[in-house]
């Protein structure tokens, strides 16, 4: 048996916890483990902020859409893409920087994210569980406000962690087909359109038997949805403010 293996497999979005602290000592223990997570040119372009406070948190909630799990949660992670530490370091070897380009947002944002789901897989092989939340980007210049993020960092998800409910954890949502996404030798069009049809009667089963046929709803339904229109078009400002570039 593959201990790794079972725990990514066994993963589940979790939105309700114990009353139960997540002590530093284990928090610091995760993220010793997850700082191994592969980084682009050892720049470890990363920070996260964790924060348990009550009243912060409950900002941080209404920040995010009124996410009640943020409150609930012990301890609210907040991951940032972070090239400060590299703007210290060219000015402590006294050499002249260019971030105004879009590839160090790439590589930043990239790391964060490597490093952010070695923290979730650590955490659930320790018996925690936790969600990633995007909306910690609906209101991105009262977060970094908040959390006094300097140029150069932003705010690029957040993340509930705490010991799961277990008398209240939602069962797996499938996921697409592995041939959808694993493709031999070039990227195969054709097979899609077959592939997603057949996903989508399974999520359709999926929701209406979690739902108690409240809901019925199709993959493609739900995704297109989404980006009917723009989205978080606000990032684009707020990146440029923050001194990342887009040449």
């Amino acid at each position: 048996m593959n201990t790794l293996i079972d725990v990514m497999e066994n993963h589940r979005s979790v939105r309700k916890f114990m009353e139960k602290d997540i002590s530093q000592e284990l928090l610091s223990r995760i993220f010793e483990a997850s700082q191994w997570a592969s980084t682009s040119n050892h720049l470890q372009a990363y920070t996260v902020i964790a924060v348990r406070e009550t009243d912060k948190k409950r900002r941080l909630s209404e920040l995010c859409g009124n996410q009640q799990h943020i409150l609930d949660s012990p301890v609210f992670l907040i991951f940032c893409a972070d090239l400060n530490r590299i703007k210290i370091s060219h000015d402590m070897e006294d050499k002249p920087i260019h971030f105004h380009a879009v590839e160090p947002l790439l590589v930043a944002t990239v790391d964060t994210a490597l490093f952010g789901q070695n923290v979730l897989l650590a955490s659930e092989s320790l018996g925690l569980g936790g969600v990633f939340i995007g909306g910690i980007r609906n209101k991105p210049e009262e977060v970094s406000r908040l959390l006094s993020m300097p140029d150069y960092v932003y705010p690029v998800f957040g993340m509930c962690l705490g010991y799961p409910d277990e008398e209240k954890i939602n069962e797996q949502k499938p996921r697409l087909p592995l041939s959808a996404i694993l493709h031999d030798a070039k990227y195969d069009n054709e097979k899609l359109p077959e592939l997603i049809s057949e996903y989508n009667e399974e999520m359709k089963r999926y929701y209406e038997t979690r739902t108690t046929g409240k809901r019925s709803q199709t993959w493609t339904d739900y995704v297109s949805e989404l980006y009917k229109g723009p989205r978080r078009q606000h990032m684009s400002k707020f990146l440029k403010e923050k001194k990342f570039g887009f040449d």
